[in-house]
């Protein structure tokens, strides 16, 4: 088991309650087929918890077999630094297809940013942060991606509604609360 604390950066992208009980880490990369089909099953998770679970995003760039990753997780925090991370990872996986330079400009400009405030030396700017959540994540032993932490547990298996929620009641009785609505 791995402290919270030491899973979530002070400058975390958080959805959901940032004072929830249970916190999800998502070590993702947004060109990775398996992360884009575990982003809804998160967010479902999320929002249907009343409150009591939160989704914190670190960056895992597989750019060893995903050409476009790296960029893309500089993308998304340079949208970040624009207060709109969340829109643009949800975009970015539901255009998979379009991550060249091209494709990041155009998604960032669908969500009123400058096209060129989230690509080449601009996004550069990001590196530390995209760095610092994959250095993390090797620390850790993550090898591939989405790789979860639930509460400091890592998550082993499918990316399902019930084996999170499954994870996050366990979470929530192991720290003496009511499982609520994610039960």
């Amino acid at each position: 088991m791995t402290s919270t604390a030491d899973l979530v950066p002070p400058d975390a992208h958080v959805l959901g309650d940032p004072d929830a009980p249970v916190t999800i880490v998502e070590f993702g990369d947004l060109e990775c087929p398996y992360c884009h089909d575990a982003a809804p099953v998160l967010r479902t998770v999320v929002e249907e918890s009343g409150g009591q679970v939160r989704l914190v995003f670190r960056h895992f760039p597989l750019f060893e077999v995903h050409p476009y990753a790296l960029t893309a997780a500089l993308a998304a925090e340079a949208a970040g630094a624009q207060g709109r991370f969340w829109e643009m990872h949800d975009l970015l996986f539901a255009h998979q297809d379009r991550l060249d330079d091209v494709g990041l400009a155009h998604w960032a400009q669908k969500l009123g940013l400058d096209g060129a405030s989230v690509v080449g030396d601009a996004a550069q700017q990001h590196g530390d942060a995209v760095e610092r959540d994959y250095l993390a994540g090797t620390a850790l032993g993550v090898r591939g991606t989405p790789t979860l932490y639930v509460e400091g547990v890592r998550y082993r298996g499918r990316v399902t509604e019930d084996g999170v929620r499954a994870a996050v009641a366990t979470a929530l009785a192991a720290a003496g609360q009511a499982t609520g609505p994610t039960a």
